[in-house]
């Protein structure tokens, strides 16, 4: 695990609530998340999340991912965590706006100590959110703790790639996305087996340096100007989030960064 013991919650709440999280919406869609779309139905595939479930999302920001599953999963409830207040209400206020409040419900709470009744959910969810929790143990023994035995934990994360990080590299980038620490595949595996889960999938999506390819491209070829506005049009401030976006966009080419997708079942 690569740590950097600077950053922690204050830091992410600060992204979430400031120009940063509209920046990354304004790239990456309302789905904050590498694969948008394509990306949440290949996790609920395989997680085989389907209908009349009933799931908990760990993280959730605006509960994207939680409109996707009742949508297009026919998950009958779902309730989010998310630690920041400023996200939470904005996410309330898109399930009222799009018809899905019954079915929803989002809570300031920490992911690592929800509050929810044991063995609650038949699922718990993830996507690419959990890189931002500083213990990680914490957050799959929370997962293990609410979901139902036979029940099963579907995540995508950012994790450190099978090449590595060298020290710098994993400072400067833990640094830029506000990130306490990452875990590579291994790591992972091992939390999951010892908190109770049976490894299903464990694998590298591939689609982490294709997908800095395409935001590299809208911000330069297309959303320029959306992105100043955001930014209120600080030009500097603009080319040094594009020097970092290249920093990262070489770490993931290089087999540095990746992004996993986890499933696993609870055994007892």
């Amino acid at each position: 695990m690569k740590s950097l013991v600077t950053v922690g919650l204050p830091d992410v709440q600060a992204v979430y609530r400031g120009f940063e999280r509209e920046l990354w919406e304004l790239i990456m869609g309302e789905q904050i998340h590498i694969g948008g779309f394509a990306s949440s139905m290949a996790l609920a595939e395989r997680a085989k999340i389907g209908e009349g479930m009933r799931g908990a999302d760990l993280c959730c920001c605006t509960g994207a991912g939680m409109r996707f599953l009742v949508r297009f999963r026919g998950v009958a409830a779902m309730h989010g965590v998310d630690a920041t207040a400023e996200v939470v209400e904005l996410g309330r206020r898109r399930c009222a706006a799009q018809g899905l409040a019954d079915a929803i419900a989002l809570t300031v709470a920490d992911a690592c100590a929800t509050g929810f009744p044991a063995a609650a959910f038949d699922f718990v969810w993830g996507e690419d959110a959990w890189c931002y929790v500083v213990d990680k143990e914490a957050l799959i023994a929370e997962a293990a703790r609410i979901v139902k035995p036979g029940g099963a934990i579907a995540f995508t994360d950012w994790i450190e790639g099978p090449a590595g990080l060298a020290e710098d590299e994993a400072a400067h980038f833990l640094a830029f996305m506000k990130f306490p620490n990452v875990l590579d595949m291994t790591e992972y595996r091992a939390l999951l087996g010892a908190h109770g889960f049976r490894v299903m999938v464990a694998e590298d999506t591939g689609a982490f340096a294709p997908a800095v390819d395409l935001y590299i491209a809208m911000l330069t070829r297309q959303l320029a100007y959306d992105a100043l506005r955001i930014v209120g049009f600080d030009m500097p401030l603009m080319q040094a989030l594009g020097a970092e976006m290249e920093f990262m966009r070489q770490l993931a080419r290089a087999g540095k960064i990746a992004q996993g997708r986890f499933v696993g079942t609870r055994t007892s």
